[in-house]
C-alpha cells in the first residue's frame, strides 16, 4: 500500500492547518482585554506576545458588582486551536465564578471542579487570580503553577511565594490566598512562565531572579512603560534565539491620589 501523500493532499493538509491557526487566533483575540482598565484608585494593564503558532496565555480583568476589581492570568497547556478553545472555556468559567465575589482560593477551587467536569483530556491551566478591595486597600492573590507574582514598592521588588496544582488536573486540589496591602504607587506584577522560561544564548533561562532584578531597576517607571521594558529585557536576553512560548504579563497598580482622581472609571 502506498502511504505517500500526493501534492494535492499535502496542500489540503497545509490549508487545513492554516485555517485552524487562523481560527485559534480569532478565538484568542476575543478573550484578550482590548484596553487597560482604570477603576477608582487602581489601574490594570497587560502585555501579550504570542509565538507564531497560537498558544493559550490569557490575561483578563474587570470590575465586579461589589465595586472590587478582579484580575486573572492563565496559561493553558498546548497550542493551536485546542489550546485556544480550552482558554476560552477557562476564561468563561472564571468570569462566571468571579462574579460572585468569591475569595481567590475559592475561585481556583471552584474553577478546578468545573474544569474537571467540563474540561478536555490532558488539558490544564496554570493560573493566578487576584481581587482588589478598594476600601481596605488589599489585594488578595491565589496562584497555581505560575511564577511570582512580584510586589513592587518604594522598597524594591520582592517575589511573593505561592503554590498550587493547576486547575483541571486533580479533583482534590487545594489553594491558598495571600493578602497584600498596596500603598499608593505600589504595583503587583503577574507573568506567565513564557517569560521566566525564555532561553538565552548560553542555554540559560531568563528566570525569576532576572525578572525580579528587571523590576527592581524599573520600579519607578510608569505602569505603561514597565511591561514594555520587561518584555524588551527578555528579548535582549534571548536574542538571537526565536521565542519558544507565549509571553503574557499583567500589572496591577495602586495609583497616587492625584492620578486616581483624574482617571476614575475610565479605560485607556
Amino acid at each position: 500500500m502506498n502511504m505517500t501523500a500526493s501534492p494535492f493532499e499535502l496542500h489540503a493538509l497545509e490549508k487545513l492547518r492554516e485555517e485552524e491557526l487562523e481560527e485559534a487566533r480569532a478565538i484568542h483575540s476575543v478573550i484578550l482585554p482590548a484596553k487597560s482598565l482604570r477603576a477608582g484608585a487602581v489601574m490594570i494593564s497587560h502585555e501579550f506576545q504570542p509565538v507564531a503558532s497560537v498558544g493559550g496565555d490569557f490575561p483578563d480583568y474587570f470590575e465586579l458588582t461589589d465595586g472590587s476589581v478582579g484580575l486573572h492570568l492563565g496559561a493553558v497547556s498546548g497550542r493551536g486551536l485546542p489550546a485556544a478553545l480550552y482558554a476560552a472555556l477557562a476564561v468563561g468559567t472564571w468570569r462566571g465564578v468571579h462574579q460572585t465575589g468569591t475569595s481567590p482560593h475559592d475561585v481556583l477551587a471552584t474553577l478546578n471542579r468545573r474544569l474537571m467536569i467540563r474540561g478536555m483530556p490532558r488539558r490544564y491551566t496554570a493560573i493566578q487570580d487576584a481581587v482588589f478591595n478598594a476600601h481596605s486597600p488589599e489585594l488578595q492573590i491565589a496562584s497555581a503553577d505560575m511564577p511570582g507574582p512580584f510586589h513592587l514598592s518604594a522598597s524594591g521588588c520582592r517575589s511573593l511565594k505561592l503554590c498550587g496544582i493547576p486547575p483541571g488536573l486533580f479533583a482534590a486540589a487545594n489553594y491558598q490566598t495571600l493578602t497584600l496591602r498596596l500603598l499608593a504607587g505600589d504595583s503587583a506584577l503577574f507573568s506567565t512562565d513564557g517569560i521566566s522560561d525564555a532561553f538565552g544564548r548560553k542555554e540559560e533561562q531568563f528566570g525569576n531572579e532576572r525578572l525580579q532584578e528587571t523590576c527592581d531597576v524599573q520600579q519607578f517607571a510608569l505602569p505603561t512603560q514597565l511591561l514594555g521594558r520587561v518584555f524588551a529585557a527578555v528579548g535582549n536576553f534571548s536574542r538571537p534565539r526565536e521565542q519558544q512560548d507565549d509571553m503574557a504579563a499583567a500589572l496591577f497598580t495602586s495609583l497616587q491620589l492625584s492620578d486616581a482622581g483624574a482617571c476614575a472609571h475610565k479605560t485607556m
